[in-house]
């Protein structure tokens, strides 16, 4: 009966994944590399296998990368590009982000461009959507068509991060208004915050829920008291900054939909990832996620290839960079 109600909420939610992918105009195409680079997709999925099997780090640090990239500038890998301390990467915001995730995608393109046939024909760019496919597929996730066809851009700086990240923080209004700007909806926003069943997180950047959440409540009344006790053991006041908890307690190295099964047992690492369930607008899409991995799945995959399209530079805007942490 449960596998019928899951088939049935799927097919009604399934129009509604297709409209939002269609309502978006693209300039990106699945084969994009076809004559130029026939097997660009065999040979990223190689390279990023070989890095995954030197450690999982590699799957979270590589799919935050993506997320970080798109939200600033779009989808151009200026993330990567290296500035003098005064690059994106270099913003407090892109400070913690795992250096297996850079050098996922530097392995990756030095593996395209060691192809007589690819060299300095694939971007940075695309390299790095491809290997965010890959990691995901690694862990257990989805396997989805990548649309390719992105050009790199050519400017990165540390100021152009600002404002534009979600925070641990944020509220549903907060969040909704960010993912909006990129054309993306709040069943979009809930999915892509399901990437939080991989990765882990600094202590600093929820302290505040375990020790001093507000004059009346040391701990955040949002937050699981068993799973609080337990996050003040791993990150005991005056901790490492270095000391990472898992953002998912359950799974923490399988892509699957874990994530909002904690949610509504009040175990999100962030009250910007409790508040998904805790806000009544966005707790329906929650249950349904944590109801089925294959709806949570399917509507993970519209949301990320929206994501994929944002800001992206195509034809003759932007390079194709030799360097992936430099402009040619």
């Amino acid at each position: 009966m449960e596998n019928r109600n899951n088939i049935l909420v799927s097919l009604l939610l399934l129009p509604l994944l297709l409209t939002t992918i269609s309502a978006q105009t693209t300039k990106l195409t699945p084969n994009f590399y076809r004559t130029t680079c026939p097997n660009v997709e065999s040979i990223v999925r190689s390279a990023v296998q070989r890095k995954f099997q030197q450690t999982f780090v590699t799957a979270p640090g590589t799919l935050r990368l993506f997320f970080h990239d798109c939200f600033v500038r779009g989808c151009d890998a200026s993330v990567l590009l290296a500035g003098n301390g005064n690059a994106e990467k270099d913003s407090r915001d892109d400070l913690s982000l795992a250096g297996d995730g850079f050098d996922t995608v530097i392995k990756a393109k030095a593996a395209v461009d060691s192809n007589p046939k690819c060299r300095n024909k694939v971007s940075c760019a695309d390299i790095l959507a491809l290997a965010t496919r890959e990691v995901i597929r690694l862990t257990g996730g989805p396997f989805y068509t990548v649309e390719l066809g992105r050009r790199d851009g050519r400017i990165s700086t540390k100021s152009s991060v600002q404002g534009q990240l979600p925070q641990p923080t944020f509220n549903l209004d907060q969040l909704n208004s960010m993912f909006a700007r990129h054309g993306l909806s709040q069943t979009d926003m809930v999915a892509l915050s399901g990437a939080h069943t991989l990765g882990f997180a600094h202590c600093g950047r929820f302290s505040n829920r375990i020790y001093n959440f507000s004059p009346r409540n040391a701990v955040d009344p949002t937050l699981n008291f068993q799973y609080a006790m337990q996050l003040r053991q791993m990150c005991p006041r005056n901790v490492d900054p270095t000391i990472a908890i898992n953002n998912d307690p359950t799974t923490p190295r399988t892509f699957d939909n874990a994530y909002y099964k904690n949610l509504q047992r009040g175990m999100g690492l962030f009250s910007s990832d409790q508040v998904l369930f805790t806000d009544r607008r966005s707790r329906n899409t929650v249950n349904l996620f944590a109801s089925s991995n294959a709806v949570f799945n399917q509507a993970f995959v519209a949301a990320i290839t929206k994501l994929g399209r944002v800001g992206v530079l195509t034809g003759n805007q932007g390079e194709i960079r030799r360097d992936c942490t430099r402009p040619n």
